[in-house]
C-alpha cells in the first residue's frame, strides 16, 4: 500500500479540525492522533483548500476571522463533499441552525473524551443510509435548540415535523425491506 499501512489494514479515518485558534486545533490533534489521520486548518480558507474526498469527519468552528463555519460548510456541501461535519463552537445555537447542513453541534469547551466520542459517533453515523443520516442530523438540531431553550419557535416545530417525516420514511423503507426479505425467504424455501 502506498499510505504506509501494513497490507490488509484499512487506513485510519481522516479528521479535518478547523478553527482559527491554532492552540485549539493542535489540541484536537493531540486528542485524536492515536486513532485517526488528523489534518488541521487554521481558518475557513485553509479548510477549503485542504478538503478532499478522503476526509471522513470535519470538526468546524462556527465563528472564524476569514470565513464563517456556515460559509465553509455551504461551500463544502456545494462542492459535493459528504464528510460528517460537527460544528464545534462557542456560539450557542439559535434558530439559524435549522438551515445549516451539519451533522452534529457541540458547544465549546469540549473535553478530550467529548471530541473522541463525537468523532466515533459521526463515523458510525456515516455507515447508515441517507435517511438515517438525515434523521440523526435533525435530532442533533432538535437537541441544540432544546439546549438553548428555543422550543417555542417555529423553527423548532419545523424540525419536529421533519423528524416525524424522516422517521416515517425510514419506517416505510424498513417495512419494504422486511417484506422483500420475507418474500425472498419464502421463495427460497418453496418445494
Amino acid at each position: 500500500m502506498t499510505d504506509g499501512s501494513p497490507p490488509g489494514d484499512d487506513p485510519a479515518p481522516t479528521v479535518l479540525a478547523v478553527d482559527d485558534e491554532p492552540d485549539l486545533v493542535e489540541l484536537y490533534r493531540v486528542y485524536l492522533q492515536d486513532e485517526y489521520d488528523v489534518r488541521l486548518a487554521k481558518g475557513g480558507e485553509e479548510a477549503l483548500s485542504r478538503m478532499d474526498d478522503d476526509i471522513d469527519v470535519v470538526l468546524l468552528d462556527r465563528r472564524m476571522s476569514d470565513l464563517t463555519g456556515h460559509e465553509v460548510l455551504s461551500e463544502m456541501r456545494a462542492a459535493g463533499y459528504d464528510a460528517q461535519v460537527a460544528m464545534v463552537t462557542a456560539v450557542e445555537p439559535d434558530v439559524d441552525v435549522v438551515d445549516m447542513p451539519f451533522d452534529d453541534y457541540q458547544t465549546k469547551p469540549v473535553s478530550r473524551e467529548e471530541i473522541r466520542t463525537l468523532v466515533a459517533v459521526l463515523l458510525r453515523r456515516a455507515e447508515f443510509d441517507e435517511q438515517s443520516q438525515r434523521f440523526f442530523a435533525l435530532a442533533s438540531k432538535k437537541a441544540a435548540l432544546e439546549a438553548s431553550g428555543l422550543t417555542g419557535t417555529d423553527e423548532y416545530e419545523q424540525v419536529l415535523t421533519q423528524i416525524a417525516d424522516t422517521r416515517a420514511e425510514v419506517d416505510t423503507t424498513l417495512d419494504r425491506l422486511s417484506a422483500t426479505d420475507a418474500f425472498t425467504e419464502l421463495s427460497t424455501n418453496a418445494p
